[in-house]
């Protein structure tokens, strides 16, 4: 039996992360039949909690977040750490302080296809991870799906811009 330590890092990275991308699918399957509606808004709290192991991450690798293009790059690579190398994608600057994420293969999405649920479901988890996560990363910029795989396109587009300004009573 080999040693844990010969294990290559890389290895015992990409298993673990599958493990992480394959439970949502489980829990999904084993509990939502249970839990019936209920479930929606259960899940949805954790995923809301998941962006708080977001925030602690990027604080812990001190990633930067002050504006689109960094906000993008750093949910790009805490993306990839918490859920794996299988994740893939890139980010493009599109307009003076606006980027987009663009996710071309999602870990969630190809092992809960294994598990047979629903896409919607995938959906709706990285939404409220996302959608939390860069509010919380930065109270200025919000993020706004354009496109994805989840609905049938080739990628998923997020866009991540400056909030509008309030207007003044």
């Amino acid at each position: 039996m080999p040693d844990f330590k010969e294990i290559p890092d890389y290895t015992k990275w990409r298993l673990a992360a599958q493990c992480a991308a394959t439970l949502p699918a489980l829990y999904d399957r084993v509990f939502r039949m249970s839990l019936g509606e209920q479930y929606d808004s259960l899940e949805q709290q954790i995923w809301i909690e998941l962006s708080w192991m977001v925030l602690q991450s990027v604080q812990e690798l001190s990633l930067p977040f002050h504006n689109a293009h960094y906000l993008a790059v750093t949910m790009q690579t805490v993306t990839t750490i918490l859920f794996g190398p299988e994740y893939r994608g890139e980010t493009l600057d599109v307009a003076d302080d606006k980027s987009v994420i663009l996710v071309k293969r999602c870990p969630f999405r190809e092992h809960g296809c294994h598990a047979e649920i629903s896409e919607e479901q995938f959906f709706s988890r990285c939404m409220t991870l996302l959608l939390t996560a860069i509010p919380m990363l930065n109270k200025n910029y919000s993020a706004r799906y354009v496109r994805t795989m989840c609905t049938g396109d080739r990628q998923c587009e997020i866009k991540i811009q400056p909030n509008p300004p309030l207007e003044k009573k």
